[in-house]
């Protein structure tokens, strides 16, 4: 087997060279991409694209607050002509930003869109595919053919972006991958990454290289994997493989969930040096969507190990297949046990316990299951050497290590696997504590991007999370953390999308009547969508969707599968909740404890 790489290391920072991609004119406005650029931020409209003004008002917010891509949606033929409309109102207002279309069914919106913004984004599993969930088996010969006939579809794009000067984001959805994919490589990160080499293959045929990837899932480790199994497949294919990357969660939600699951993914993969421009996907109004971006590039440079190289070594854990490390079962104490095919569980400081002990109740799912300093844990520096005597002692890394988090407890992982011990590890977000406490927004960033990729390598079986100065918030980060891995369900989970001009209801309104109704469903995952764009497959893990199917109609989904169609919007949160209970998933909120004055 050929051995496959996604980075330089992933022990020491080393950022991915990549070639240079033009959108627009650079000494006009535009952006370059890749090379040795700053990793570009970019968001996107929520707005109808028909609505000129409220498009290029909503433009002039990004770009206020240093946005310097910005996407819009172009369904139709005609939502692509009224770009025309939209830039030249923004050119004669003398904003330069370029302007992505985002077009996923209809090609003939592409070659219409293309004409006037910089950049047209198609997704491989619904621009010239079909997404009907047929099982098929195909012959090499048929599976030929289609693939002839997707390049008789997408070629004329490629021509039109070269004649034009303009770039192309070949841009996969996990929910969203095509029949044909699916019969052959399954729903899976390969999949994902095959359905867009063949785009890929199709512009570099015709001699054009202006173009980036993206490989975007709601499941953070999902998406780390199909980004780093992407690089390394771009590897193999030749040095001049090397087109830039666009790092994004879709549908990440939002709130605390939306900024960690969007950590985890974005930030584990800007620390290993994969990312040439990101997005961070919010339910909310979009300039809140750079402010995090700012907040997690601030980030990388503290997290991410650039100082102290290590040499080549290989890591412990297997980058293309999540695996949870393998460990003993311990006990923490008299109530607890942690590591084999236990629960990833949350240790508190004492003084963390000594605030919130006193507020929690017999039936709380948020609570302390272990007191560090009442742990018997071996704090070990896995710089240098050091030996263990029995397998089931709890281990950790010991403060004050002049290594990154991240590196330290994948050296640490490394080093016992080198020893033939597989001990159980304790995570911990930070090793150096800061002179000023952290803002909670920074903290929830820091402990996300560290925790979450060593959760998404298979890395930790007990998680300590200490940069987050409140007792009562520093506890809830850590479930909070764990429940975006996919490492334990707590509460509710939502998988809701950010809004665009394809939406068919106001999505933050809904979603916060949705979780009205259903933030009590413990392990109940749901889908809120404002439309299926991106693919029933997206919701494939979550147990109902609540998806956009016309103006003021609302279709409700069990998985994947379409139960209720065409549902007035006014009912669609109760007839949720029916769907709910019919299948058994129900359960009565619990009466809320009266307030004594």
């Amino acid at each position: 087997m050929i051995f496959m790489r996604y980075c330089e290391s992933p022990f020491f920072h080393h950022r991915r060279p990549t070639r240079e991609v033009t959108i627009g004119d650079p000494a006009n406005g535009g952006v370059i991409m890749g090379g040795n650029h700053p990793v570009v931020k970019q968001s996107m409209l929520t707005c109808d694209t028909m609505d000129t003004q409220l498009c290029v008002q909503q433009t002039l917010e990004l770009v206020a607050v240093g946005c310097q891509i910005v996407r819009i949606t172009a369904p139709t033929v005609k939502d692509a002509a009224n770009l025309q409309n939209i830039v030249a109102e923004l050119r004669a207002r003398g904003v330069l930003v370029p302007i992505v279309a985002d077009i996923h069914f209809k090609p003939d919106a592409a070659m219409e869109a293309v004409k006037w913004v910089e950049v047209v984004r198609v997704n491989p599993g619904n621009y010239a595919d079909s997404k009907k969930f047929a099982i098929k088996e195909y012959s090499d010969d048929q599976y030929a053919a289609e693939l002839k006939r997707i390049e008789e579809k997408f070629t004329p794009l490629v021509l039109e972006a070269k004649r034009l000067k303009r770039c192309l984001r070949i841009g996969t959805n996990h929910g969203s991958l095509s029949d044909r994919i699916m019969n052959r490589y399954g729903d899976t990160p390969l999949g994902m990454v095959e359905s867009a080499l063949e785009f890929a293959r199709i512009c570099r045929q015709n001699d054009f290289h202006n173009f980036k990837f993206s490989m975007k899932s709601s499941n953070p480790k999902v998406m780390i994997e199909c980004y780093r199994l992407l690089v390394a497949r771009l590897e193999q294919e030749g040095p001049d493989w090397n087109y830039p990357i666009h790092l994004g969660v879709t549908e990440a939600g939002e709130g605390e969930d939306g900024r960690i699951k969007s950590a985890i993914g974005i930030g584990s993969l800007l620390c290993d040096g994969l990312g040439d421009t990101i997005r961070v996907s919010l339910t909310e109004d979009s300039p809140r969507e750079i402010e995090v971006c700012n907040d997690l590039l601030a980030q990388i440079p503290l997290l991410a190990n650039t100082a102290t190289p290590l040499g080549n070594i290989e890591p412990s854990f297997d980058p293309f297949h999540f695996e949870r490390r393998e460990t003993p079962e311990i006990a923490l104490n008299d109530t607890t046990k942690c590591g084999g095919e236990q629960l990833i569980r949350v240790v508190v400081t004492k003084a963390t316990w000594d605030k919130v002990a006193p507020k929690i109740r017999p039936k709380d799912d948020v609570k302390p299951e272990a007191v560090y300093e009442d742990l018997n844990v071996a704090e070990i520096d896995p710089t240098q050497d050091f030996t263990i005597n029995c397998h089931t002692q709890l281990v950790t890394v010991k403060d004050g290590v002049k290594l990154p988090a991240i590196t330290a407890f994948r050296l640490l992982a490394l080093k016992l696997k080198q020893l033939g011990s597989n001990n159980p590890i304790l995570l911990k977000d930070c090793l150096n504590f800061e002179p000023v406490p952290l803002e909670p927004k920074i903290a929830l960033l820091r402990a996300a991007v560290v925790i979450g990729a060593l959760l998404a390598d298979g890395i930790g079986d007990a998680i300590l999370v200490r940069g987050e100065a409140g007792g009562g918030q520093s506890l809830r980060l850590a479930y909070n953390i764990l429940q975006a891995a996919g490492c334990r369900s707590f509460k509710t989970d939502y998988v809701a999308c950010p809004s665009c001009g394809r939406t068919l209801f106001n999505l933050q309104t809904v979603t916060a009547r949705i979780k009205t109704r259903t933030e009590h469903l413990k392990g109940v995952k749901i889908a809120i969508m404002g439309c299926i764009v991106n693919g029933p497959g997206e919701m494939a893990d979550a147990d109902f969707g609540y998806v956009g199917g016309a103006p003021n109609k609302i279709n409700l989904y069990v998985g994947k599968q379409a139960i209720k169609f065409n549902i007035p919007e006014a009912e669609a949160v109760e007839r949720l909740v029916d769907l709910i209970k019919e299948h058994n998933k129900w359960v009565e909120p619990e009466a809320k404890e009266a307030v004594h004055a």
